[in-house]
């Protein structure tokens, strides 16, 4: 509501105006104010805070995939975020290529799905990786086979299964990778005007560089928006790091699997006996019936036991427990 004025300001302004000293022109443009023009066709749904604070989630998903994947393409693999803007879901299908990697992921318990953009020459380095190649893309870009899409789709299911920790500070996901599109056509998530927040991650596989987009649709995160800022978002970190995670960290620990073998005896035979081995013939090993095995766990030996049967299986009896200094 603007300024209410009193009688004698009125009479003040009035005389003001016919004696000459104001000029009603000059007021009236100092009283304009500067305007801009709003696109109706691109509303603009996603703030500047939205995009840096989606830019911190995909930082932390990045550190995830450059310490994850290279389980799998045992590589060394570098992620940065490049930027994040807003579109029109029809702006970003047209400017996709063909062929290309579109993963549409369900983002549950939000609405609708997301989908994951990987660049061609990354899909080819990764199915070269995983088969036993140095990891080099095609010369010339092609479609993926049948057995290439079954390849790529493991990975692209532990990029997904990845997504959960970062986004757990604003709410817990249960990402599902639907399927794998390769054409742009098939991959229509949403109506072409929908606006949609998309983050650029530069990949590094090796020698091969290519881009990861995260295309991210208002309508899906729309019930989530409020707590797409950084305030929220550092409360929301500081609180968990007051947690205790020992007893989360001893659990996991708990479930590794380690390979454990008893070594019943050595012993050093010719290359021409060995070749002639055959069924019922005895190898002499340097253990003696009765002694004290060797039990290794991984390549530490950790315990002394003796030689059995449980039911049906062969099985050993533990005697001694091997600290490290022994």
């Amino acid at each position: 509501m603007g300024e209410v004025l009193s009688q004698n300001e009125i009479d003040s302004l009035l005389q003001a105006l016919s004696s000459g000293e104001l000029d009603a022109e000059e007021m009236s443009n100092a009283e304009e104010k500067a305007t801009k023009n709003y696109d109706f066709r691109r509303p603009a749904k996603f703030s500047k805070e939205h995009l840096r604070t989606l830019e911190i989630i995909f930082e932390h998903y990045g550190r995830l995939l450059s310490t994850n994947l290279p389980v799998y393409l045992r590589k060394n693999i570098q992620v940065s975020v490049v930027n994040s803007e807003t579109c029109t879901f029809s702006e970003f299908s047209t400017a996709l290529a063909n062929p290309v990697l579109l993963a549409v992921v369900n983002f549950e318990p939000l609405n609708g799905n997301i989908m994951l953009e990987m660049a061609a020459n990354l899909g080819f380095a990764m199915v070269d990786r995983m088969l036993g190649g140095p990891g080099n893309p095609l010369e010339k870009s092609r479609d993926f086979s049948e057995i290439e899409r079954s390849i790529i789709d493991k990975i692209m299911s532990v990029c997904v299964q990845l997504l959960r920790e970062p986004w757990k500070n604003v709410v817990e996901v249960n990402p599902i990778l639907e399927r794998i599109e390769t054409n742009p056509q098939f991959a229509q998530i949403i109506a072409p005007s929908e606006m949609i927040a998309i983050v650029t991650i530069n990949v590094k596989i090796g020698d091969v560089e290519g881009l990861m987009n995260m295309c991210l649709p208002y309508f899906t995160l729309e019930t989530v928006m409020d707590k797409l800022n950084t305030k929220y978002w550092f409360s929301t970190m500081k609180e968990n790091e007051e947690e205790n995670y020992e007893d989360h960290i001893e659990t996991i620990v708990r479930r590794v699997e380690m390979p454990i073998r008893a070594v019943l005896g050595r012993s050093i035979v010719t290359v021409n006996d060995f070749v002639g081995l055959q069924n019922g013939d005895i190898i002499k090993l340097n253990s003696k019936v009765g002694q004290e095995l060797d039990i290794f766990v991984g390549n530490l030996k950790k315990f002394k036991a003796l030689p059995g049967s449980s039911k049906e299986s062969y099985a050993v009896r533990v005697t001694t427990i091997l600290r490290e200094e022994e």
